[in-house]
């Protein structure tokens, strides 16, 4: 047999019971045809030598905006890893608008001020901006601060006119002046005007956020939402993935989660793109996956419905963008439809929202395993885990959020409370298949990290919380591979090394399963393989 290419000399960790080892794997055709002595006679149009380096199955990210990690790298960057003082926001944000036609929108993100000395203001803003409109992303994506020329910009000549909108929220003081902070759906107020980003603009930021992925250690990543209202760029987004794919410009490969609200009603009985497209359309390159909806907002903007109090907010419980019988309208529809459905739900009181609406559903009409999801599913206890179980729902959790995040949350939420976050391992105990995933640009996007993060469990003052959540290396490797792959139903292609399966895995430096737990996110990645083809790191790689 002539191989496509002949990978020797490594450690491979393959995830399969029956093989869990190998040294060599053969590639023909983007998959894999066999290991060790079932090569022996083969020849290769390349061969390349690992030097004994350790090797595990492609890194699959089931929840990360690849497209807007890209644009996010075209922006005032306001992260804690940039700024430390709320002085230093207004600098960087003064310095990005410099450069900047005088009429241009001033865009940064990565904005935290749950790690700063005070949050911005309209007005701060205005002093720095050179009469530019602002807009500062917060990090977690589900709120933004608008100066008032960005205010002005959009229509309210008065900053006191800017109107309250269902599912949003805008932030007043007590005579009615508006802040500048605006969340959830209430962004969409600016987003109308900043968007949509030119179409070659929006497939390099596509191109930007594949090559981020590879260096990673990423082949998949799954983008949850496109071309919706608050959470993508435009209606074309799809065609601009189908454009960086055809230019060779789209290294990882993809699976984009529609937005709901870019469905159309195309007949009585369900909802579906143009031509009625769906779920599972698609290669192994580009697919169309989940359609997403989203429920409520985030913790750390205190928009996440909960079922109690916010710790630091007496009467806050959060907010469903809407109500829950409009909710369950929406994934009844898509369900009928053949949808698979990814709804975003981070609080408990919108957890059970998205549960009943679920079970309802299937109720109602039953399908073979639709395998739909809880984006972040964020606050669980235990009666709702059993229900993920007994539903076949899949929960889509961050483990990353705990490292990054996790101060703001205990402050939220009360650290005893808080220990009910991001339950791994009561979900794997409860016999159900852990994807992993990051929420980057959010937070972090390497899946290392990740890794580290899901084993350690530590926040960032360095106390653990809830210890018993911790996974183990192997558990945490399995999330990335296994069960983002079945997360996507994809488990037949990838997710474990296999003949006949896809020929993507990643070249450590360490082996992340031997190393001390500690010691996990230093591991980096050496080469990162789609398909058989050395997507990043080819010059680290001895071929012949």
């Amino acid at each position: 047999m002539l191989l496509d290419a002949l990978f020797t000399h490594g450690r491979f960790t393959t995830l399969e019971p029956d093989r869990p080892t190998a040294t060599a794997v053969g590639v023909v055709g983007g998959l894999i045809v066999g290991f060790d002595e079932e090569l022996a006679g083969c020849r290769a149009e390349t061969t390349l030598d690992l030097g004994g380096a350790p090797v595990v199955p492609g890194l699959h990210d089931a929840h990360q905006h690849l497209s807007a990690r890209g644009q996010d790298l075209l922006m005032c960057d306001v992260s804690p890893a940039a700024v430390r003082t709320l002085d230093d926001v207004y600098a960087a944000v003064g310095r990005h608008a410099a450069g900047l036609a005088p009429d241009a929108w001033v865009l940064a993100t990565g904005l935290d001020d749950g790690k700063l000395d005070g949050s911005p203001t309209r007005e701060g803003l205005d002093a720095v901006c050179g009469g530019r409109p602002v807009w500062v992303a917060h990090a977690s994506h589900h709120a933004g601060v608008a100066n008032t020329v960005a205010i002005r910009r959009i229509g309210f000549t008065d900053p006191r006119d800017l109107p309250d909108v269902d599912g949003g929220w805008i932030e007043r003081r007590p005579d009615g002046d508006p802040t500048g902070l605006i969340a959830e759906r209430a962004m969409t107020l600016i987003f109308a005007h900043i968007r949509p980003q030119p179409f070659e603009e929006f497939v390099h930021a596509i191109e930007l956020g594949s090559r981020a992925a590879l260096a990673d250690g990423l082949t998949s990543v799954t983008e949850p939402g496109i071309s919706g209202a608050m959470i993508g760029n435009s209606p074309t987004d799809l065609a601009a993935f189908m454009t960086a794919r055809d230019r060779g410009v789209l290294g990882v490969r993809m699976t984009v989660m529609p937005e709901i609200s870019a469905l159309h009603d195309i007949e009585r009985d369900g909802l579906g793109l143009d031509l009625g497209l769906r779920s599972g359309l698609g290669d192994d390159v580009l697919r169309i996956g989940a359609v997403k909806i989203i429920s409520d907002g985030a913790l750390t903007a205190r928009t996440a419905a909960v079922c109690c109090d916010y710790a630091d907010r007496p009467g806050g419980r959060g907010l469903l963008l809407d109500d829950a019988a409009v909710l369950q309208e929406k994934i009844l529809a898509a369900h009928r439809a053949g949808w698979q459905i990814g709804t975003h739900a981070i609080g408990d009181a919108a957890v059970e929202v998205i549960l009943d609406a679920y079970e309802r559903a299937q109720e109602l009409h039953p399908r073979t395993d639709p395998r739909h999801r809880i984006e972040h599913c964020g606050l669980a206890d235990d009666r709702q885990i059993e229900r993920l179980k007994q539903l076949g729902v899949v929960p889509v959790p961050q483990g990353r959020f705990l490292d990054e995040l996790g101060d703001s949350y205990v402050t939220a939420l009360g650290r005893e409370r808080a220990g009910l976050l991001y339950r791994q391992r009561s979900f794997l105990d409860a016999g159900i298949e852990l994807p992993g995933s990051s929420d980057c640009p959010v937070v972090d996007g390497s899946p290392l990290r990740g890794i580290h993060s899901l084993v350690n469990r530590q926040l960032p003052d360095g106390s653990v919380l809830n210890p018993a959540e911790r996974l183990t290396p192997l558990q945490a490797l399995r999330a990335y591979t296994v069960g983002s792959a079945y997360a996507d139903h994809q488990d037949h292609r990838k997710g474990t090394l296999a003949r006949g399966k896809l020929a993507d895995f990643v070249v450590l430096s360490d082996d992340l399963l031997r190393v001390a737990p500690d010691s996990i996110g230093d591991v980096a990645v050496v080469a990162t393989v789609v398909g058989g083809v050395v997507r990043h790191g080819a010059d680290s790689l001895d071929r012949h």
